[in-house]
């Protein structure tokens, strides 16, 4: 089983080209045909299934016995979709990221802020962004260790994070003067690690204990709207 495992992250790795938009790595990628119902509600189950799972138990306490189990259907049923559950892994997450990055960053456009005050949009959506990572913890910390690990997931962390940063360069450069933050998209790098890193450490228990996650919210908030419109604060 090792043998394969190695085997199949080789071939994996010498079929992808070297570089690739992001755009393209988020994409969903092309499954398999399905000529039943039945089947494609399988193939959704054991994507759920692998979901609720790595999110309980992390990456390496699943196998792919556990994941068919849990779906209702055979351990055989599995390998016809997947070569192994790292397949699935990455299937998994990739609908993660790109469901995140709909919910958050694809809304982010100078109109939000018209419909209500700067404090009220910013509020929102630091509370959206502290929503998605923080309602399955488990699974964001499984998807940051195995992004140290594996190529391919971190090949997917790093597409999620170029488009986060080049949708928010965007919106910088939209609703703030050149005399206020002159390099939008490197002050947007930052504003995005800065997002990330007080999610990502309230996920993994980074934080000392008496900062809690409403209290983190209303900081991030503040501190990003005091950035963007340091005059008017």
């Amino acid at each position: 089983m090792v043998k394969r495992n190695v085997e199949t992250m080789a071939r994996r790795a010498a079929a992808r080209p070297p570089t690739r938009p992001p755009e393209t790595i988020l994409r969903a990628v092309e499954g398999p045909e399905f000529r039943q119902e039945r089947s494609r509600r399988s193939y959704e189950a054991l994507v759920e299934a692998a979901t609720a799972l790595f999110a309980r138990d992390g990456y390496n306490a699943v196998g792919t016995p556990e994941i068919a189990n849990r779906a209702g259907v055979s351990v055989g049923t599995f390998y016809r979709y997947f070569d192994d559950k790292h397949e699935v892994y990455l299937e998994l997450m990739r609908r993660n990221l790109s469901t995140a990055y709909a919910k958050i960053l694809e809304r982010l456009t100078p109109a939000l802020f018209v419909a209500k005050t700067r404090q009220q949009t910013i509020a929102e959506t630091v509370r959206i962004f502290f929503d998605h990572v923080l309602e399955e913890p488990e699974l964001t910390r499984s998807f940051m260790e195995m992004s140290l690990r594996f190529p391919d997931v971190a090949e997917l962390r790093r597409a999620f994070d170029q488009l986060s940063v080049k949708r928010l360069g965007e919106l910088v450069t939209a609703i703030t003067p050149r005399s206020s933050v002159p390099d939008p998209e490197a002050f947007a790098y930052v504003l995005y690690g800065s997002a990330t890193q007080c999610a990502y450490g309230l996920a993994v228990h980074l934080v000392p204990v008496s900062i809690d996650r409403e209290r983190s919210q209303r900081a991030l908030a503040l501190f990003i709207e005091r950035a963007l419109f340091p005059s008017d604060v």
